[in-house]
């Protein structure tokens, strides 16, 4: 390795890096939902207007995930992501400066194009600059820090809005974007997938039939199940994806190759990725609005006291990451699943219109270990589970059943707690939360027993030496 490419590559540079970046595109999948009461004083719109300015980002960013993987692995790695930065921070600094709702719209759904692009090479390039036996720590950190962003987006919102101003919750990017992009180009390698040609088809198929599901689930909540668009969205994009599986078992140079699936380790670990995201992502929604709507905390209390939970994965994940390390992830992985669950669970039990803190906070604790437990190992184990060329588009795949699994959650616990309970009273709301959560907890359960299904594996000793990378040349296919 050359003394540039070292330099640019630095272990260090790169965590941060990536991590920041990492945080900038999980924040904002739920920064803004604290926020909408302000928003729409300020540029009106109705109810739905206000739906969409969450939904226009969660649909660019599921849908488009694994192309902006795809197009990683061919043009560049490095180049792919800085060219999502630009992307997202440029239109973060457009939303800021909406002065109406159509515009804050279109603004959101070009910050979910620059994050989709963006966020899968975060992973893939910090494997390439971390030596293999380090990985575990390092995926630690940026598991603990895209998993705080993840968890504190309604905290981070509703403290600015409630103190500042909610256009900050989008200038908050611009300055970071800035000072990334010199930075990424400067300490960030290169790198490149196989070399193949652009799946034109597999792409289209995937990005089509993702687009018809998350539509569905993102609007079903909203505008009924049995909605036409709602309904054909779900149906079409299941069709479209059934075809993208089909074509992908006979092409030649897939966009996602489908014998990847047969590693028990790359699906396991998936699996248990969609299904904790399905199970976290719909508590979240549900809790937070419980302190809200029932406890009476404004939004900034709320996120203070859901703390135990949302930043527990600062001072576990990187644990997490040298046991995995050490032992494997898939035990760690397991542990912190089966702990969220039992969080979720211990919630489910406590939840009363009168309930006091200090009866929560052992459930908060239990899950915000759990939480910080899976992050870190889960990276470890999808990228661990596939050749070096074909990691970014693993990282893209996980990535993208991770926000079906989190648009899931949020539809499905939506649903049951509509159907049990409400916003009527207190105990209405109650009522319908604890349904909620029993089956948030039973899912982050099932996703705890699909983590069990991925092969034992010690990680070597860092004395051991490393196992030869792959051969596959990594050349700028565009130079030849």
């Amino acid at each position: 390795m050359s003394e540039q490419t070292a330099r640019r590559g630095g272990t260090v540079w790169a965590l941060v890096i990536t991590s920041v970046a990492g945080f900038m595109a999980a924040l904002d999948n739920l920064v803004v939902t604290t926020a909408l009461p302000s928003i729409r004083k300020d540029l009106g719109g109705a109810l739905d207007d206000l739906e969409w300015t969450v939904s226009a980002y969660t649909l660019t960013f599921a849908v488009l995930l694994m192309f902006g993987a795809a197009l990683g692995d061919r043009f560049g790695r490095r180049r792919l992501f800085l060219t999502g930065l630009t992307i997202f921070t440029g239109a973060s600094a457009a939303a800021a400066l909406s002065t109406g709702i159509n515009g804050l719209i279109a603004a959101r759904a070009v910050q979910g194009v620059g994050a989709a692009i963006m966020m899968p090479l975060t992973l893939t390039l910090l494997t390439a600059a971390v030596p293999a036996a380090k990985r575990g720590m390092a995926y630690g950190i940026w598991g603990a820090v895209n998993g705080l962003a993840v968890a504190s987006g309604p905290l981070i919102g509703g403290s600015l809005t409630e103190h500042v101003s909610w256009h900050w919750i989008f200038w908050l990017n611009v300055p970071l974007g800035i000072a990334l992009l010199p930075l990424a180009r400067l300490r960030l390698a290169e790198s490149y997938g196989t070399g193949a040609p652009l799946d034109i088809p597999g792409t289209l198929l995937a990005s089509t039939g993702l687009f018809g599901i998350v539509y569905g689930l993102v609007r079903g909540p909203a505008d009924g199940w049995t909605a036409p668009l709602v309904l054909t969205g779900l149906f079409a994009g299941a069709a479209l994806l059934t075809a993208f599986v089909l074509y992908s078992l006979r092409a030649k140079n897939p966009m996602l190759p489908m014998r990847l699936f047969r590693s028990r380790a790359f699906s396991g670990i998936n699996a248990a990725s969609l299904l904790m995201f399905l199970g976290m992502f719909g508590s979240i929604f549900l809790l937070s609005q419980f302190m809200q709507g029932v406890l009476g905390y404004s939004p900034t209390e709320a996120g203070l006291r859901m703390l135990p939970w949302t930043g527990m994965p600062m001072l576990v994940a990187p644990v997490a990451g040298i046991l995995s390390d050490r032992i494997g992830g898939r035990p760690v992985v397991a542990a912190g699943l089966f702990l969220q669950a039992a969080g979720l669970g211990w919630m489910a039990a406590v939840v009363d219109p009168g309930v006091s803190y200090a009866a929560q906070l052992p459930a908060l604790i239990i899950s915000g270990v759990g939480m910080g437990l899976f992050f870190a190992p889960a990276a470890n184990l999808v990228m661990s589970s596939v050749r070096g060329t074909e990691q970014g588009i693993a990282s893209g795949a996980n990535n993208a059943l991770r926000e079906v699994g989190g648009a899931l959650g949020i539809a499905i616990m939506s649903s049951i707690f509509s159907s049990q309970g409400g916003y009527d009273s207190a105990q209405t709301f109650v009522d319908g939360l604890q349904p909620a959560l029993v089956t948030g907890a039973a899912v982050v359960a099932v996703a705890g027993a699909a983590a069990l299904l991925i092969p034992r594996h010690r990680a070597p000793h860092p004395t051991q030496a490393a196992p030869a990378e792959d051969p596959t040349p990594t050349l700028d296919p565009i130079a030849g």
